[in-house]
């Protein structure tokens, strides 16, 4: 897909971006870089995929580094922003991306605790490195965002409500965000195709995806809800601190 955003038009700004090694926040950070923004690739345990696509970024004359953080845990993310704050200086962009809870082998509670705790946490340490002016986008789902109002998978219901737990708890941070004038924008899609949360779903519940292709009309990919993502991070803030993609009339939206 064609970069939405203009090249040369992010020179100079950085941009971390959680959970990029891979989908979503993978083509997210590629659109950044071939912005001429200086990005962080941020991986819990895919180092192999962020170091390829570091690579591949500054092999194009781009400016990128990795950073492995265990985003549930607070000491490897203060060492993350130690980190980006030693060779960046700080950020003027921070795509909250990372999520997941339905992984087998985890805690009863994980979801919550990455969905939610971690993410507030990592605003928090974020704030004191986050430029004046500064951008936060926070990446959810219509299942997570209207799950008090419109019912989701079974399957799913338990990453929807931490999310959208998530999600409240950012956006009682936003009157200290506006003090330091940072943007807060939450940018809610439909399902989206070739995510591993799309892969687990349809295992969990075979014909899940395609019965929720058929009732939307269309699912976006992973570079077209990436490129959705990335206009979030300098198109004027909405009113409502949310941006949708795709059609929400089965959630109850406009």
């Amino acid at each position: 897909m064609t970069n939405p955003l203009a090249a040369g038009s992010l020179a100079g700004r950085r941009v971390l971006v959680t959970g990029s090694s891979r989908g979503i926040g993978a083509d997210t950070v590629r659109y950044f870089a071939d912005a001429g923004a200086r990005v962080v690739i941020n991986y819990r345990n895919k180092e192999a995929r962020a170091r390829k696509l570091a690579d591949a970024i500054t092999g194009t004359g781009g400016t990128a580094i990795t950073v492995g953080a265990d985003l549930t845990d607070p000491d490897s993310v203060a060492e993350m922003f130690e980190t980006i704050r030693a060779e960046y200086g700080g950020l003027d962009i921070l795509v909250m991306n990372a999520s997941g809870g339905m992984e087998s082998g985890m805690a009863a509670d994980y979801a919550m605790q990455l969905n939610r705790d971690a993410q507030v946490n990592l605003l928090t340490q974020a704030l004191p490195i986050l430029a004046e002016g500064a951008r936060v986008v926070f990446v959810t789902s219509h299942q997570a965002h209207f799950i008090e109002s419109t019912p989701t998978m079974p399957e799913y219901e338990p990453v929807a409500r931490s999310k959208r737990a998530g999600e409240d708890a950012l956006r009682a941070l936003i009157p200290q965000l506006e003090e330091k004038r940072v943007g807060f924008v939450v940018v809610s899609g439909d399902m989206i195709e070739g995510t591993i949360t799309a892969t687990l779903l349809e295992r969990a519940n075979p014909g899940a995806i395609s019965a929720r292709k058929d009732a939307a009309g269309k699912l976006y990919n992973v570079s077209e809800f990436a490129a959705e993502v990335a206009l979030a991070a300098v198109e004027p803030v909405p009113a409502s601190h949310t941006r949708y993609v795709g059609d929400t009339s089965d959630f109850g939206g406009n």
